[in-house]
């Protein structure tokens, strides 16, 4: 496998993960929020931050330096309309992102409070998880809007 070969592989493989690490955690909070249960709804946030840890901030880090490589391996230049509309898509997504990784760790805490305590989950709790889920529509749309950049490649002029 040649070095672009591998440079698009790894490329790839970090936007599937950013995209399916934030649909599956997108899916295992909503669905653990469904049971009212503190125990499940903290157990299920503790395996959500760990996979954002693990997963989601090891492709974040790696996808610019992989896409900076591939595009220069290629002869792309970043001002390229397609690449910098998915930088500044990709930097929108990271704004949605960092909150709601705190959010996640405070839903976390809170559930567990909750459940330590014999205590139903509080007010606090549902006004950080609205705030969680109002944030991660845009930052899943920005990511398909990205998806479809990299495939398409459309002629778009920014500069």
């Amino acid at each position: 496998m040649d070095a672009e070969s591998l440079l698009r592989l790894i490329h790839v493989v970090g936007a599937a993960v950013l995209l399916g690490t934030g649909a599956g955690i997108a899916f295992f909070m909503v669905v653990a929020r469904r049971t009212e249960d503190p125990k499940l709804i903290a157990h299920t946030a503790g395996t959500v931050v760990l996979a954002d840890t693990v997963f989601t901030a090891t492709a974040v880090i790696l996808q610019p330096i992989s896409g900076y490589l591939l595009a220069r391996s290629i002869g792309w230049s970043l001002t390229d309309g397609w690449i910098a509309l998915s930088l500044i898509l990709y930097m929108v997504t990271g704004l949605f992102w960092l909150p709601v990784v705190w959010i996640q760790i405070r839903l976390r805490d809170i559930a567990r409070t909750a459940h330590d305590d014999s205590m139903p989950l509080p007010p606090e709790w549902y006004r950080l998880y609205r705030i969680w889920f109002a944030c991660g529509f845009p930052a899943f749309f920005a990511v398909i809007a990205i998806f479809w950049l990299m495939l398409t490649k459309p002629d778009i002029r920014l500069f």
